[in-house]
């Protein structure tokens, strides 16, 4: 077939697929098929030239998948029956042409990321960019804050993936959490008109954050509200469930609580933070530090009965 190489190499990259969606690693594939994993990175690298249809049928059939040979249709000669030539299909499902290998499973994400070795990255792991330290798990420095480039202990890779598949699917849940939680500012639960109160939760109703601020004024003190009065916001305090922190869930909080300042007027905002956890999330949501701000103070009460003195 003229057509030979480029099924080869979608051959490679169905694997890939198949591997990704059935989270196994080559060797893993290699126990489960009995295929050597030498001949598994042969084929997925698309240097097998010539992969045997039983060995084929075999990584397919180890991951769960079907095998469908479709032949090609056209007229044929009465003198001699025509060569056949056939194709190859693996389907999970998939559809198939004479002249094409196609799988209907997404493909592996970072398919052309390659490392400094020019190798692909392992096909059922999470791969991301390293842009900067906090990418990379490796760089045990990234929180030193300021460090120029040129000081960086080690070089930061292209890429970084997590081994531990346990961490890798905390990782996995909470990209879906990042992709389905919804904010939504909270009405008719009998707070009043100047209590604000914003929630984070998953279309089943899962809570996973909330914050609550209020409007502050001298009048309102007295019961008066003078509309025209441009007012300000004491922010009571954002928390996100855990198990759902550091995805992004209290920045979309404090945004949300931005836009309906910018909607209703309401032009600046006060808080007390205490402990330096907070003042970092905080500027990172664009918060800057008061000068003159009061201290937070806290008088702690003992827990038991105090004896009196007799």
């Amino acid at each position: 077939m003229t057509t030979e190489d480029a099924p080869l190499a979608d051959l490679g990259r169905t694997v890939r697929a198949l591997r990704r969606e059935a989270d196994l690693s080559q060797r893993e594939l290699a126990r489960c098929s009995g295929v050597p994993q030498a001949t598994i990175a042969r084929i997925e690298s698309g240097r097998a030239t010539d992969p045997r249809f039983h060995t084929v049928e075999r990584l397919v059939r180890a991951v769960g998948g079907t095998l469908t040979v479709a032949l090609p249709v056209g007229p044929a000669s009465a003198a001699a029956p025509p060569a056949i030539p056939t194709t190859a299909a693996i389907t999970a499902p998939t559809t198939a042409s004479a002249a094409e290998v196609t799988c209907a499973l997404p493909p592996v994400p970072h398919d052309d990321l390659r490392d400094t070795a020019g190798r692909r990255y392992p096909a059922h792991l999470d791969v991301w960019p390293v842009r900067e330290p906090k990418d990379w798990p490796g760089a045990w420095w990234a929180d030193w804050y300021n460090l120029p480039p040129a000081l960086w202990p080690l070089r930061l890779p292209p890429a970084a993936y997590e081994r531990n598949r346990g961490h890798r699917d905390r990782r996995r849940a909470a990209e879906r959490v990042r992709r389905d939680a919804r904010v939504r500012w909270v009405e008719g639960d009998g707070r009043p008109a100047t209590a604000w109160r914003f929630v984070a939760e998953l279309p089943d109703g899962t809570l996973l954050g909330e914050l609550r601020a209020h409007e502050r004024d001298p009048h309102l003190v007295y019961g008066d509200d003078y509309g025209d009065r441009p007012r300000e916001l004491v922010l009571d305090g954002v928390l996100v469930a855990v198990g759902h922190r550091r995805i992004g869930t209290g920045e979309r909080l404090v945004a949300a609580m931005a836009r309906r300042m910018d909607d209703t007027g309401v032009g600046l905002v006060h808080t007390v933070v205490e402990d330096h956890i907070a003042i970092r999330f905080l500027a990172a949501c664009g918060f800057r530090v008061a000068p003159g701000r009061p201290l937070a103070m806290t008088l702690e009460r003992p827990a038991g009965p105090v004896p009196r003195p007799a």
